[in-house]
């Protein structure tokens, strides 16, 4: 398999000192930059804050490694308008840092490329570097989520788009993946290649996997964070980064969400809260012992000489050894924490935190008292989740600090939202104190007046209360502290002391909130009759969950939809759920929640309607518009092939081109051109029509109140603001009457039906499971449409 090289540079010519920010030269003699008239051109603009005169210290790349710059502090840039400017003539690539005439370091180093026979520009302003001019608006607007559906792909299993980066994970032979499947297979590049294949479906966001730098025998997926703050090479090529990415998916028109974790590490530590290693991108990645360097560290800790040495011990003992780093395993105690439903008076005792000054030492994880884990209870905050999965310290205000500001980096990047890990495992109180506003903070500093976040609240349950406990339920995130007393007693300190009492404080919450009959109720996603009205989003906390309940229920779109409308009064704001029927980790509890959806394609067509048409946001596992792998088991780890799972390589159904000149408007050809003409894409593609044209449909409040509808799965939605009065009628699998609405014209966004109301009736004859009608009020003063919308559908129609 091909080696992903390493990227940063060696100083070889210079000896480079850095102190206190400021690089200084030990050494003075290098050749000159090559002369202009080369074919390739790197433009280096800077700025910054307070400095009028700014230079630039450069040095080449590998595989040459000689400096560039005669001297320290570099090459004196010259005035451009509102920037200063330098231009290197004649590489490809080179490594640069943003200096002033008195050695000051304002920047990070950075390499800087350049295709063969071109000319790349690059932009420094006020310490961040970028490939895009930060003074030119980003292509993308900023409007509310619930206008998008989702699109959710794994990014190394979606489209390789550079077999260059192609790399095996460690376990990859235990899981029998061959060289021509690698686990890391798709990228960034092949994301980008097929966008238009998304948004020819009409999809208008991409929600990918986690980005960040992974470590762990099987971390294809992104769930393992060796360093939240840089992104894993292993998805970028040398000519192509993240911020390409988001700039592509701009470009077309869309958003793209990060996958984000909070409450874990992988087990190989974590750059800033337990550096155990490092990785060398000179070797081959595949090859553990040869990439993962221990670090002095890790050596030290246990009286190891070497990484040798480290590598020839079980690995049963290399494991303990890094656990034991980050979260003291060491407890004492016969028993640990207490294993009933509830904290108990023996939880909160000093001996949860550490106070040892080898492990843990700083309390960024929570530690080994917490031996017994129950998925249904308070102890699933607490213990860890997997064994390449250890538990941060989310109550110590270290760890929620460096989190949150260094996920705000990728929001200035430009990501659109987060889609946020195992968020059921943290506190909700620890959330709202900690992370949700910060966050959002970040999103406002960025111009992300929009910026979305939605939440996995792991319920696999089929009952709004999970187990009978409202901290452990979907609806209960979704809102902010009801009491300000919990973030009055909130210590900001990091001591074992504050960190043990906060960890206390999120028990006494557990005890005193837990209890679900006094859990709050709320009618912003529902019509008053059928008038809409303005929510009070006063409460919301801006976690939103994506909706567990009816991803259970989706072997049967009506339980699904008499559920939630049953159920929605729960959550602070149900049209900002997100809906999907199946993902990479479950399908709905029939007939099979570990396999991938293999109800089917009727009853998919049906739930679709209704994801599509009811409250909420829709979202799509990449690969369910062809049944992708239905019946195939979502994940077993390395214990099967990745080709024999539902995590499988979708790429061979995309080879071939297409072009997408709007959101459900394309040409294509090749293989793509046959997966878009597969039932379930056209289907979705015709749906996604349909919402992008209906606001009712996107942002809508619902009534199904017997008084106004009468049919199995129908419903009212309409949505109201100062330019728009949308109002739509659905019926979905049989007939339905409407009372109560608006006389006038209504038009059928399915087949271009028109219908007169007089009497404030309209009734739907009967049509068949997965038909369905969406009327839309024309009538003076509303927002209509002007016919049928979108292409041809086997099951719409």
């Amino acid at each position: 398999m091909a080696r992903v090289k390493k990227l940063s540079a060696i100083f070889l010519v210079l000896a480079i000192i850095i102190t206190g920010g400021i690089i200084t030269a030990a050494a003075a003699s290098a050749p000159e930059p090559e002369a202009a008239g080369t074919a390739e051109k790197i433009v280096i603009h800077a700025r910054q804050d307070g400095v009028s005169q700014l230079y630039v210290y450069l040095w080449n790349s590998l595989p040459t490694n000689s400096a560039m710059s005669k001297a320290y502090p570099g090459e004196k840039m010259t005035e451009n308008g509102d920037w200063l400017d330098y231009t290197v003539n004649g590489v490809t690539k080179v490594n640069a840092v943003i200096t002033d005439a008195n050695g000051k370091q304002y920047s990070r180093e950075q390499k800087l490329t350049t295709p063969e026979g071109e000319t790349k520009e690059w932009w420094f302003s006020n310490g961040k570097w970028s490939k895009y001019n930060p003074d030119k608006a980003d292509p993308i607007d900023s409007v509310d989520i619930r206008e998008e559906s989702i699109y959710f792909v794994m990014t190394t299993r979606f489209y390789d788009g550079d077999t260059g980066n192609n790399v095996h994970c460690w376990d990859d032979a235990k899981a029998n993946n061959p060289d021509s499947d690698p686990a890391w297979r798709g990228d960034f590049k092949g994301l980008a290649d097929k966008l238009d294949y998304i948004k020819a479906l009409g999809f208008s966001a991409i929600w990918v996997t986690p980005v960040v730098t992974n470590a762990s025998g099987y971390d294809y997926h992104g769930y393992h964070a060796m360093d939240f703050s840089t992104v894993d090479k292993r998805y970028e090529s040398d000519d192509f980064d993240f911020d390409d990415l988001i700039r592509a998916v701009h470009e077309k028109g869309m958003k793209l969400i990060q996958d984000v974790v909070l409450q874990h590490t992988g087990n190989f530590g974590e750059a800033h809260f337990c550096p155990l290693f490092e990785k060398d991108y000179s070797a081959d990645l595949s090859d553990l012992e040869a990439s993962m360097k221990p670090t002095d560290y890790l050596l030290n800790s246990f009286g190891l000489k070497s990484a040798e040495e480290y590598w020839a011990q079980q690995p049963s003992i290399q494991y303990q050894q890094r656990l034991n780093l980050m979260k003291d395993t060491t407890y004492s105690g016969e028993n640990g924490n207490s294993t009933g439903n509830m904290p108990a008076s023996t939880d909160y005792g000093m001996n949860k935190v550490s106070t040892d000054a080898k492990y843990n030492p700083n309390n960024y994880y929570h530690t080994g008292y917490f031996q017994s884990l129950n998925w249904d209870d308070w102890t699933c905050k607490y213990c860890q989740i997997a064994g390449d999965c250890v538990d941060l310290n989310t109550e110590n205000p270290a760890v929620a600090e460096y989190m949150t500001d260094t996920y705000s980096e990728y929001i200035a990047r430009g990501v659109d939202g987060f889609r946020v890990d195992t968020v059921r495992h943290i506190p909700r109180v620890v959330l709202n104190i900690m992370f949700n506003e910060q966050l959002y903070d970040a999103a406002k500093a960025a111009g992300k007046t929009n910026f979305h976040m939605f939440g996995e609240i792991c319920t696999r349950y089929t009952q709004i209360w999970y187990r009978d406990h409202a901290e452990e339920s979907t609806p209960y995130y979704t809102w902010k502290e009801s009491n300000s007393k919990w973030a009055d007693k909130w210590s900001w300190e990091s001591s074992p002391e504050a960190v043990n009492a906060n960890m206390n404080l999120t028990f006494d919450h557990y005890l005193e909130e837990d209890n679900p009959s006094k859990q709050p109720t709320s009618t912003n996603a529902n019509l008053n009759g059928v008038s809409y009205h303005t929510p009070d989003r006063s409460k919301a906390s801006g976690m939103e969950g994506i909706d567990f309940q009816m991803h259970r229920m989706f072997g049967n779109a009506s339980n699904a939809f008499n559920f939630a409308t049953g159920t929605d009064k729960y959550y602070n704001d149900a049209t900002y759920n997100v809906m999907y029927v199946d993902s990479h980790d479950y399908a709905p509890e029939q007939p099979d929640e570990k396999t991938r959806f293999s109800g089917g394609t009727q009853t998919w067509a049906e739930n679709l309607d209704l994801m599509f048409t009811f409250r909420g946001i829709p979202c799509i596992y990449y690969g369910s518009e062809v049944e992708f792998k239905k019946g195939c088991k979502i994940d077993e780890g390395p214990n099967i092939e990745l080709e024999n799972s539902g995590r499988a390589y979708f790429g061979d159904y995309l080879e071939g081109d297409v072009n997408a000149t709007d959101f459900s408007e394309y040409t294509a050809s090749g293989n793509v051109k046959k997966t878009l003409e597969s039932p379930l894409s056209k289907h979705l593609s015709k749906l996604n029509a349909i919402r992008r044209a209906i606001p009712a449909l996107q942002k809508g409040q619902y009534t199904a109140n017997s008084s106004n509808v009468s049919g199995d799965m129908a419903f009212i939605r309409r949505y109201t603001d100062d330019d728009t009065d949308s109002l739509a009628l659905v019926a979905i699998s049989g007939g339905a009457t409407f009372k109560g609405v608006p006389n006038g014209k209504y038009v059928d966004a399915v087949t271009g039906d028109v219908q007169t109301v007089s009497g404030g009736t309209l009734t739907v004859p009967s049509i068949g499971k997965a038909n369905m009608r969406v009327y839309v009020c024309c009538a003076s003063g509303f927002t209509g449409i002007d016919g049928a919308i979108g292409g041809t559908s086997s099951y719409i129609k």
